[in-house]
């Protein structure tokens, strides 16, 4: 009988401690899952995406969040065009948005006074090449119905911006959107592909690093004008944005997400070819590192996280009523976090 009671207490303390222990192996998994702040990012695609490829590769954004006791669990989305990139933000699908200044004008004026979205950074200076496989097209007024312009996304994307400032350019401000009819959206791998191979309708394509240099390397491809030549000088054609809430929300997230940024940037200046590297292994391109690593330093290309030369493109929109709020300085839709940068 005492053995039998002895026994009974033995197996009621084993089973007892096992389930304490589950207990708190599943309270301190709860606890952890509770202590990881999420961080959802969208790219698209390019080298002007190179800034986050060095910080997901690194995992700057993880280090830094531990440097300030914070576990962020990091998720990646890739997407194509602004408008797609805008609909993911403003749906809460994403938190922090890789698009064009362009995207960023066009939700922080939809959203001002309201889900305050705004600027946390710039991805660098590139130039923008407008390009085309038509021997006849040699400036904007060769352009006829018949030819169709490939853009990341109608009337939104940045390039579509410049185009339609090129137009104004040349034909008038009150006909900025003269060759809306020609732009077809389709992302910069596809528009090149069709360049290229010449077979489809699109012709022309307002493109991005690495793309435009890629088509420039095959017979008949040749530029018309670029960004540069449109804005006048260097421009920060490619931002990330977020909402006001969630810069609110998310302090150490948000504070050490520009943290990963500045240490990227750092990289990518002392290491070109290690991020030449990290750009061929994370986007699976077939270039070579000899031309990806030309691209990055090149000298008309900055990986600079200061926005420059993006307030005429604001006051171009608000011109010609793409915008309906008048931005008084570049200051207006990036967050103050930055507004002791010299950027423009």
């Amino acid at each position: 009988m005492t053995r039998t009671l002895i026994s009974t207490s033995i197996s009621t303390f084993i089973s007892t401690s096992g389930l304490a222990t589950l207990l708190a192996v599943s309270l301190a998994s709860v606890s952890h899952a509770h202590a990881a702040e999420q961080l959802r990012i969208a790219e698209q695609f390019g080298i002007t995406y190179l800034l986050l490829h060095v910080a997901r590769d690194q995992e700057l954004i993880e280090k830094h969040g531990a440097e300030r006791g914070v576990d962020i669990d990091v998720e990646w989305l890739q997407l194509s065009g602004g408008a797609a990139v805008n609909d993911a933000l403003l749906s809460n699908s994403i938190d922090i948005a890789g698009a064009g200044v362009g995207p960023l004008l066009t939700v922080w004026d939809r959203t001002h006074g309201s889900q305050n979205v705004k600027g946390v950074a710039s991805l660098g200076e590139f130039p923008n090449f407008l390009i085309t496989n038509n021997p006849d097209i040699q400036t904007l007024e060769d352009i006829d119905d018949n030819d169709r312009i490939a853009v990341p996304a109608v009337g939104v994307s940045v390039q579509s911006r410049f185009l339609q400032k090129a137009v104004a350019d040349t034909f008038g401000q009150d006909q900025f959107d003269r060759l809306e009819g020609n732009t077809v959206a389709l992302p910069h791998p596809d528009a090149t592909a069709a360049l290229i191979s010449g077979g489809t309708e699109i012709n022309t394509h307002f493109s991005a690093i690495p793309f435009q240099y890629q088509a420039l390397q095959h017979e008949g491809v040749h530029k018309i004008t670029d960004s540069y030549e449109i804005l006048g000088g260097p421009v920060s054609p490619t931002v990330l944005y977020a909402t006001e809430t969630f810069r609110a929300d998310n302090p150490e997230v948000y504070a050490a997400f520009l943290e990963a940024l500045e240490e990227a940037r750092t990289f990518i200046e002392e290491d070109p070819r290690e991020a030449a590297t990290i750009y061929q292994r994370l986007s699976g391109t077939q270039l070579d590192i000899d031309f990806l690593e030309s691209i990055i330093t090149d000298e008309q290309v900055s990986f600079s996280l200061v926005p420059h030369n993006t307030f005429p493109l604001a006051e171009f929109l608000f011109e010609v009523g793409a915008i309906r709020n008048e931005p008084t300085s570049w200051q207006d839709y990036f967050f103050d976090d930055i507004h002791a940068w010299e950027g423009s």
